[in-house]
């Protein structure tokens, strides 16, 4: 626990927060990305079942929160490309914007992949981001490509460290 924030891994009770924080997130991260109006119609409530399936599912997803209220979340498993440059992947990870500094997001690293090799795809505009990632030993790998982000090709970026 630092400055309030805690980590700790999901129960499926947490789907409607880190469902409320994926779609906030989104929103506030990819403003500049995606149209307002795709943003705008992201459904909570579709994350919401998505994330009590893999949490039922799973144990890799961890959530930072802040007193109750959770405000970030982070996965990882094993790697899912074709051509894994790291046997672990961090799948996602994400932050309010309102505790961006906090130190959330460094406690969601720390808990998700430590200090272990791993890598990441991140879009490619992305700078915040970016700067978090190299601060954390991450590197461009020379790998990119485009994904789809609700529906909307997206240039992304793969980092290894």
């Amino acid at each position: 626990m630092t400055n309030g924030l805690s980590i700790r891994y999901a129960v499926p009770d947490d789907a409607a927060g880190i469902a409320r924080v994926h779609v906030q997130a989104w929103r506030e991260t990819y403003a500049h990305l995606l149209p307002a109006d795709t943003l705008a119609g992201l459904d909570v409530g579709a994350r919401e079942e998505t994330w009590r399936e893999r949490i039922a599912a799973t144990t890799d997803v961890r959530v930072a929160s802040d007193g109750a209220e959770i405000i970030g979340w982070a996965t990882a498993g094993a790697g899912r490309d074709a051509d894994c440059p790291r046997p672990l992947e961090l799948e996602g990870i994400y932050v309010l914007a309102s505790h961006l500094g906090s130190g959330a997001g460094q406690l969601l690293l720390d808990a998700a992949v430590g200090v272990r090799p791993a890598y990441l795809w991140i879009a490619a505009d992305n700078p915040r981001a970016l700067a978090f990632y190299r601060r954390n030993g991450f590197v461009q790998d020379g790998a990119s490509g485009t994904a789809e982000l609700a529906g909307v090709p997206v240039r992304i970026m793969r980092l290894v460290r």
